[in-house]
């Protein structure tokens, strides 16, 4: 795998978003093991891959590698960022940042009225990220992540079919260096 060194990369850089496909899972699961202590299964990610009426699932690859991904489930007018994670090695380079705004978008256009997801009360750094996008606490599930007994910090983001939150994604987008290619997934 041909990644640069850290001193080497910049944050101007070229990612394109595509749709995950199965050719991807290999390389999914080699980030989702390394940054979850449960990761999901293959055979879990297959099954959110078929439902491609209530998900969307998108891949971010830097320099032909795939650096992360996330993915959303709609419900009703609800959209919930199932999963996202980013290669250590493309931590602090927007990857994330990228990812969560094509979910966004793409709830947006799928009709959702308000964001929704769970994050580990311990990661400061993902909870910011999610404020960034609107998101605000409010609530707790007691014991969520049950490999670690952490509580998870659920949040919401509501009004997200508003202009004001449009402008809000048209500021983060404007905000980050580079280029971001987005491939939207196919008819749902």
């Amino acid at each position: 795998m041909a990644v640069r060194d850290e001193k080497d990369r910049s944050l101007d850089l070229d990612v394109q978003l595509v749709p995950m496909r199965r050719r991807h899972l290999r390389s999914v699961m080699r980030i989702e093991v390394q940054v979850y202590p449960r990761p999901w299964s293959l055979s879990l990610f297959m099954s959110e891959l078929a439902l491609r009426s209530t998900r969307v699932y998108y891949v971010a690859r830097v320099e032909g590698v795939v650096a992360g991904y996330a993915g959303l489930m709609m419900t009703v007018d609800d959209g919930h960022i199932t999963t996202i994670a980013v290669d250590p090695a493309w931590h602090r380079h927007k990857v994330a940042t990228r990812l969560l705004l094509a979910l966004a978008r793409q709830a947006i256009a799928r009709g959702a009225t308000s964001l929704t997801l769970e994050v580990r009360v311990g990661n400061k750094a993902a909870q910011e990220l999610y404020r960034q996008f609107g998101f605000r606490p409010c609530g707790i599930r007691k014991n969520y992540y049950v490999e670690t007994n952490e509580d998870a910090l659920v949040m919401w983001a509501d009004d997200v079919d508003s202009d004001e939150y449009a402008e809000r994604l048209d500021r983060i987008d404007a905000s980050i260096p580079g280029r971001t290619i987005v491939e939207e997934p196919r008819a749902w």
